[in-house]
C-alpha cells in the first residue's frame, strides 16, 4: 500500500514539475509580460516581455523589436532575465535527476539509497526553480501595479497592465514548487526494508537410539 502511494505521489509530482517547467520556459520567451492599450489608437496593442516589445495591429500584423542594451533595461527586467534562465536550467536539471529516482524507472534498481538521493535532489531542484520563477514574475507585477496607480503620472498617459505571461508565470512557479515538494516527500517516506531480526531457536534435543534409551548408563545402573 505504501509503495503504491509513493508511486502515485512520484508520478503526480513529476507531471506537475514537467508542466511547470514547460510553462516557465514559455513565460521566459513570450513578449506578454505587460500589455498596453492606447486610447488614442485602439487598433494597436502593445505588449512587452523580457527580450522584446511587440505591436499587434487590428489587421493581424505583429511587429516586434528587441530591447536595446541590457544595461539600459529597468532593474526588474535585468534580474528577471537572469532568474528565469536560472529557473529553466534548474528545471532541466531536476528532470534529469528525478527521472532515474522514480520507482517505475529501471535504472539503479539495485541501489535504493542512490535512487532516494536522486529523487530528493531532483525535488529540491524543482522547488528552487519554482522560487526562481515566482520571484521575478511577482516583482514585475508589483512594479506594474505601482506604475498603474502612480498619481504623479497624468491620467491621459496610457499605463501598462498585466499580460498573459504574468499569470502563466505564477502557475508555472506554483506547479514547480508543488511537484518538487511531492517528489521530496515521496523520497523521504521511502525506507529500505530491513530484514527481521533472527529469532533464537533452541537446538533440537538429541535422542538416543530407537526406544528412546540414553546410550550412556545412569549412575544407578553402575555396578560397584
Amino acid at each position: 500500500m505504501a509503495g503504491s502511494w509513493r508511486a502515485r505521489a512520484q508520478a503526480g509530482g513529476m507531471l506537475l514539475a514537467l508542466l511547470g517547467w514547460v510553462s516557465s520556459c514559455v513565460t521566459t520567451f513570450v513578449p506578454l509580460w505587460k500589455s498596453l492599450n492606447l486610447d488614442l489608437n485602439e487598433l494597436e496593442v502593445w505588449t512587452m516581455g523580457l527580450w522584446q516589445v511587440c505591436i499587434a495591429r487590428e489587421e493581424g500584423a505583429v511587429e516586434c523589436r528587441a530591447h536595446g542594451s541590457f544595461l539600459a533595461l529597468p532593474p526588474e527586467l535585468r534580474v528577471s532575465r537572469l532568474l528565469m534562465c536560472l529557473s529553466n536550467g534548474l528545471g532541466l536539471l531536476g528532470c534529469l535527476l528525478a527521472a532515474p529516482g522514480l520507482e517505475g524507472w529501471r535504472a539503479c534498481e539495485d541501489k535504493p539509497g542512490l535512487k532516494r538521493r536522486l529523487l530528493l535532489t531532483g525535488g529540491a531542484a524543482f522547488g528552487t526553480a519554482g522560487m526562481a520563477t515566482l520571484a521575478p514574475v511577482s516583482w514585475v507585477a508589483y512594479n506594474t501595479v505601482l506604475d498603474f496607480w502612480d498619481d504623479t503620472v497624468p491620467n491621459i498617459v496610457p499605463r501598462w497592465e498585466f499580460g498573459e505571461a504574468t499569470f502563466l508565470g505564477w502557475f508555472a512557479g506554483a506547479f514547480l514548487a508543488a511537484g518538487g515538494l511531492l517528489l521530496a516527500c515521496s523520497a523521504r517516506s521511502t525506507r529500505t526494508a530491513t530484514p527481521p531480526a533472527p529469532t533464537c531457536r533452541r537446538p533440537p534435543a538429541t535422542r538416543g537410539p530407537a526406544g528412546g534409551h540414553n546410550p550412556h548408563p545412569k549412575n544407578t545402573d553402575l555396578v560397584i
